[in-house]
């Protein structure tokens, strides 16, 4: 991944990158990337730019070179340095007052220290050169394997490096003992027509050299940012309460992953609070020993000598005092006592108040009903379920919420739309009577209406209504 100030130029020459290694998408280089934290900042007045850069090659092998003339060289130029013979080709990964720094890491003092030149920046013709010769690595890696068991040579030749100008080539080995390879040199410069360079390396360093993924599913690290290989012991899986697996703890390399170094100290530091687990705890049950511990929990479980299998869980607190009435020669009656039990808090779901309102028809809308202005000098009444009239009630000032519920008002009978309002029965005059609910089948508007004429005309019907189902029997003469 590069930036748009990356690549070449119209004349083919490689423009490098202009911000110095601080573009923020993840540097020029692919492996060992530096991002230049001090590229924005500017020197001092009267002070000049550090003339030491730092050159990298191929699979993260880099170095320290000296600029002799005023060119100024960007993070991703390529550059012509001083080779032994001849001068090699590599990419600047590193400028500025962050070599200073990177120097003294490596305990090189800037000032004594002997660096090889910086030519030139690179032509065209030497770009070429040095990509032709990268493109004969792989194969001559694999011609140089079989010379090798040829020869009846324990090694293994893991990677080829050609120098920029194609007259010298490194061959890095791994090998589980000494290996004499003379005759492999003759063989290999007949073969190649190069000067032949012989480096072992050790089996970290070849893991780097090539990459891979890891079991973490990231890129391995030490062929991306890890540059120091210290020494991992069984003990800093011990102390992280790992188990002892060589398929889980060893890494590509074969050896223990340098993942176990990055959190020691943290499990170091809480340990320190943990008691001894080499003593036993001593109760009148019987004597308990130390099964497991759990750091992060603060937690340690203990079984007894005749019952292995039942792990009892302690906090840290209860051990300490466990061991300390030991001390003074008292036993507890039981471990249990002293039992951690994680107790469950049953959490209660308040839906009520959720966010500041009690009521649950917040968002309901509330539409006010338009009151009809009413005649004057009449007085407004509602019926009730036994005939009675009674005044209209007034408008409610109180809030809704303090209004009585509506279960609580007595119920109002159902309306009826044909029914009418009672009135005074005259003498002689039975039509207006009330009539009786009919329990057949239901009625025929058209017939009630004939029968209703009919009775207007003809008198009064002193039988109320229809006696049979279907509403269509003649209304009875009326009496004199």
């Amino acid at each position: 991944m590069a930036c748009g100030n990356c690549g070449t130029t119209e004349d083919g020459l490689p423009k490098g990158c202009k911000n110095n290694g601080a573009c923020g998408v993840g540097g020029c280089n692919h492996k060992m990337s530096v991002f230049d934290w001090l590229a924005n900042m500017e020197l001092p007045e009267g002070s000049k730019k550090f003339n030491v850069i730092e050159v990298r090659f191929k699979n993260g092998r880099k170095d320290f070179y000296k600029i002799e003339d005023d060119i100024e060289y960007y993070a991703g130029d390529i550059v012509a340095v001083e080779a032994n013979p001849g001068h090699d080709i590599g990419v600047v990964s590193m400028t500025g007052e962050l070599v200073k720094l990177q120097m003294k890491k490596r305990g090189l003092n800037i000032h004594t220290h002997q660096c090889k030149r910086v030519f030139r920046k690179a032509k065209p013709l030497d770009v070429e050169k040095w990509k032709s010769a990268q493109q004969l690595e792989v194969e001559t890696m694999y011609r140089a394997r079989v010379i090798a068991l040829k020869h009846n040579l324990q090694m293994k030749i893991s990677d080829v490096e050609y120098q920029g100008d194609k007259s010298k080539a490194t061959f890095y080995y791994t090998a589980e003992d000494r290996v004499d390879f003379r005759e492999l040199i003759k063989s290999l410069h007949e073969e190649f027509k190069v000067k032949i360079e012989m480096r072992q390396i050790g089996s970290r360093q070849e893991a780097s050299r090539l990459g891979g993924i890891g079991s973490c599913g990231r890129e391995l690290c030490c062929s991306t940012w890890l540059t120091d290989f210290r020494s991992v012991s069984t003990s800093a899986a011990r102390y992280q309460q790992l188990a002892l697996n060589p398929l889980k703890l060893a890494g590509q390399c074969g050896k223990l992953k340098c993942c176990l170094n990055f959190e020691l100290d943290a499990y170091l530091d809480e340990i320190k609070d943990f008691p001894e687990t080499d003593q036993r705890l001593k109760t009148k049950r019987g004597d308990a020993f130390h099964q497991k511990t759990d750091i992060f929990k603060r937690m340690m479980w203990f079984s007894y000598v005749d019952e292995p299998g039942a792990f009892i869980p302690l906090e840290v607190d209860a051990v300490k005092e466990i061991y300390g009435l030991n001390k003074k020669g008292v036993y507890p009656e039981d471990l249990k006592s002293f039992t951690y039990t994680e107790e469950e808090e049953e959490v209660e779901h308040d839906y009520e108040n959720v966010v500041g309102q009690d009521s649950l028809t917040r968002f309901d809308n509330k539409k006010k009903k338009k009151k009809r202005k009413k005649p004057a000098g009449a007085a407004a009444t509602i019926g009730t379920n036994n005939g009675e009239n009674r005044p209209a009630p007034r408008e409610n000032s109180a809030p809704r919420e303090a209004r009585k519920p509506q279960q609580d008002r007595p119920a109002q009978a159902p309306k009826n739309k044909d029914a009418r309002p009672p009135q005074a029965n005259q003498a002689g005059n039975t039509n207006n009577a009330p009539k009786p609910a009919n329990s057949g089948a239901p009625q025929n508007r058209n017939n009630n209406q004939r029968r209703n004429n009919n009775n207007r005309k003809g008198g009064n019907n002193p039988q109320g209504g229809n006696t049979q189902p279907g509403g269509n029997n003649p209304s009875p003469k009326p009496t004199e």
